[in-house]
């Protein structure tokens, strides 16, 4: 090879070490995102599910209390 052609291949190189090392940040900051926005969304679901069974539960209680055999029934959603 002569000296211009190992020059441009060294230079093609390290334009191409240093693409892949910006390809690599963006994809590791991409999946920290990807990972935190599942745990938030986790967080969000287990909070609801949460609710949810705290308003069936009030339901069914509300339901003893009044003696009342109404159309609602919580065992329905489970």
């Amino acid at each position: 090879m002569s000296e211009s052609n190992s020059r441009t291949a060294e230079e093609l190189t390290e334009i191409m070490e240093a693409r892949i090392q910006t390809v690599e940040r963006t994809f590791k900051n991409l999946s920290s995102q990807i990972v935190s926005g599942m745990e938030d969304m986790e967080t969000r679901i287990d909070d609801l599910e949460k609710n949810v069974a705290d308003l069936m539960t009030q339901a069914g209680m509300e339901e003893q209390q009044t003696g009342s055999n109404s159309h609602m029934n919580p065992s329905q959603y489970c």
